[in-house]
């Protein structure tokens, strides 16, 4: 099972924000979701990925010459690459002489993985922390991932795992026996604007946190506060209707940043929060405050 591979399109070391202690992040490419103010982008496709940066392109088209498989095309002076024709051959990377093409994502077994993160084991012991899973929705490589966690657990490595939950229960039963923390995104508390807003209904969300909870799992709820989308003070208090009816205690709030904001002029996508202001946390006390009032553990 070591040969079974995945597509990987970052490996963060030294994070101190996605669980305890010094952990190192694998992030997975792929997520049913498509999350308005997203801040990987490059992580929605499950493709590898091509990517231009137009401010080093010369319109030479060289790039295009050189695709055997006609992934490559110019429109009004922009290339565009269609991720499901490209066989990742990389022969427009290699041999563009501006060097403005790049890849995102990389197909790595398992034991590559545990080689990589096993060379901080030293960090992670010396502070409490190890390795967390990521993306993209680390769910949509369900198989690769639950190896790589058993891996993991042998080396007594303590593994956690971010996700927005939207996976079949089975999947998302079997996935969490090897995990010691969840940090599990919930993007909206109604139905209709989690749907608007990230392009699916939030039932079987709902459900896995439901599962998750039951089993008595470490569970830590991470919203990401975004203006218009759920950042009122009556969003906070749908947040907490709906955490308290599933017995939810600890939540994480992540204020909107704008840290993703060029790789959707990379990637050649619109982003509609191009000119919204970031959050911080001092315009979140009165967010906040309403969680702590209705009991939960509430911390940015």
């Amino acid at each position: 099972m070591n040969d079974i591979n995945a597509c990987i399109f970052n490996i963060q070391k030294y994070s101190i924000h996605d669980g305890p202690g010094i952990r190192t992040v694998i992030f997975f490419k792929g997520c049913p979701l498509s999350c308005l103010w997203c801040s990987n982008p490059e992580s929605q496709d499950k493709n590898i990925q091509l990517i231009c940066d137009e401010t080093k392109c010369v319109q030479c088209l060289h790039c295009i010459s050189v695709c055997p498989k006609s992934a490559i095309t110019s429109y009004k002076n922009h290339i565009k690459i269609d991720s499901n024709k490209c066989v990742s051959c990389f022969n427009c990377k290699n041999s563009c002489p501006q060097k403005a093409l790049s890849v995102e994502g990389k197909f790595m077994t398992i034991s590559e993985v545990v080689k990589e993160v096993m060379k901080d084991e030293m960090f992670y012991e010396e502070s409490n922390g190890g390795v967390t899973l990521s993306g993209g929705e680390v769910f949509m490589q369900h198989e690769f991932a639950s190896e790589l966690l058993r891996s993991l657990k042998e080396k007594n490595i303590h593994t956690a795992i971010e996700t927005t939950g939207y996976t079949s229960k089975d999947i998302f039963s079997s996935l969490i026996e090897h995990i010691d923390l969840l940090l599990f995104d919930i993007k909206h508390y109604d139905r209709e604007k989690h749907l608007k807003a990230t392009n699916v209904y939030n039932d079987i969300i709902i459900e896995n946190l439901k599962i998750a909870i039951n089993n008595e799992k470490d569970i830590i709820i991470r919203i990401p506060v975004i203006p218009t989308i759920n950042s009122s003070l009556e969003d906070a208090r749908g947040f907490c209707k709906l955490l308290k009816s599933i017995n939810a205690k600890k939540v994480n709030l992540l204020p909107f940043h704008q840290f993703g904001q060029k790789k959707y002029t990379l990637l050649d996508k619109p982003y509609a929060f191009q000119d919204t202001k970031q959050l911080h946390e001092e315009d979140l006390l009165d967010y906040q405050n309403i969680f702590l009032k209705n009991g939960f553990d509430c911390y940015f």
